[in-house]
């Protein structure tokens, strides 16, 4: 009697065992729990929409993906980040040694920067003109290899706006050494996904999110255009004139241009070398977007102009690199009032010197 049931026993577990292996099989080919990767504080996961983090993300030779992540944001810790990496390698025809490509993406919770020098060159990444404003009413914005979602109030920091980015960088290095090229996440909607899936993700981690996760299902309205050689006037606004020298490596991104939100960015391109923010214009008129400008000095002199119109409070912005200070025609002043009095003509709003 005993034998009979160890016998039926061993036959059970066989089964179960076997069944548990036919599910595994099944869940893995299916690519669902418990065996996708996730990335972020569980934020993303594998073959999860972008097409970084799907199986054509690993289509070169020798492709791995790998991820480094901070602690997840918490109510008493306010800054995070978290980096997923895919690295691969082709032979190089020129060398006995491979050519070794890098391509990251950055994900990043917490408040804008204090210092106003790393103030301003957050605002240079993700006000650039590339980017298309998010839709549904979320206050941000999305490219293909950058996106920006200001929190809502509930996340502040002190009285500075949290904010989540995302950002790409791709590498590669062979012979001629490390160059650094164009990465395109993917579709802005994809990148949406991964920005909100990471918003909502970071909000539930410390502790601020709002009873519905944050989402979007509306197309976008403003798509920018391609990059541009720049020329005069830039920002298509009559006065707002640089002496760029010959300028071949300068490009001009003309972006959302709406009764809210006015972008357009210049950059250097060089081989080799990232895009350098060159000069930025920018007009913005939501609330929790006004907010991303608060901390930095005021004035034309500054490049910073606060108003208000139709009881909107509205920040009318400049800030030029190093390569392009004083390079305003007749001055960067009068340059930064062409622009401020142009985009209030068009949105119906008087501004004034500013303090």
């Amino acid at each position: 009697m005993g034998g009979r049931r160890g016998r039926r026993g061993a036959i059970l577990a066989g089964a179960v065992a076997g069944a548990a292996l036919v599910s595994g099989i099944g869940l893995w080919a299916t690519d669902s729990r418990p065996f996708r990767d996730s990335y972020c504080w569980g934020a993303w996961e594998q073959n999860s929409g972008a097409a970084f983090l799907g199986d054509d993300g690993l289509a070169k030779s020798g492709s791995e993906r790998s991820a480094t992540e901070s602690a997840p944001p918490s109510a008493g810790r306010h800054h995070a980040s978290c980096t997923v990496t895919v690295t691969s390698t082709v032979p190089d025809d020129d060398s006995a040694e491979p050519l070794s490509f890098k391509e990251q993406v950055t994900v990043e919770y917490g408040p804008v920067p204090a210092r106003a020098e790393d103030h301003r060159a957050w605002i240079a990444r993700y006000f650039d003109g590339s980017g298309a404003r998010l839709p549904d009413g979320l206050d941000g914005l999305v490219a293909g290899d950058r996106a920006m979602l200001v929190l809502p109030e509930a996340c502040d920091v002190d009285g500075r706006p949290s904010a989540v980015t995302i950002r790409s960088g791709s590498t590669g290095d062979g012979h001629l050494g490390k160059v650094t090229m164009p990465f395109t996440i993917g579709t802005r909607s994809a990148v949406t996904r991964m920005l909100l899936d990471a918003a909502n993700t970071g909000m539930r981690k410390a502790g601020c999110a709002p009873e519905k996760p944050l989402r979007t299902t509306s197309p976008f309205v403003t798509v920018p255009g391609d990059a541009e050689s720049a020329r005069s006037p830039l920002c298509r606004i009559p006065g707002v004139t640089l002496d760029l020298g010959r300028g071949y490596g300068y490009r001009q991104q003309v972006g959302v241009v709406d009764e809210r939100l006015q972008t357009c960015s210049v950059v250097w391109r060089a081989r080799g070398l990232p895009d350098e923010p060159a000069a930025q214009y920018v007009m913005a008129a939501e609330p929790r977007l006004v907010t991303l400008f608060e901390g930095l000095p005021e004035g034309v002199g500054n490049g910073l102009v606060r108003t208000e119109c139709d009881g909107r409070r509205t920040v009318f912005y400049a800030n030029l690199g190093s390569g392009l200070k004083g390079a305003g025609r007749p001055d960067d002043r009068k340059v930064f009032t062409h622009f401020t009095e142009s985009v209030s003509r068009r949105i119906g709003c008087g501004t004034g010197e500013g303090a």
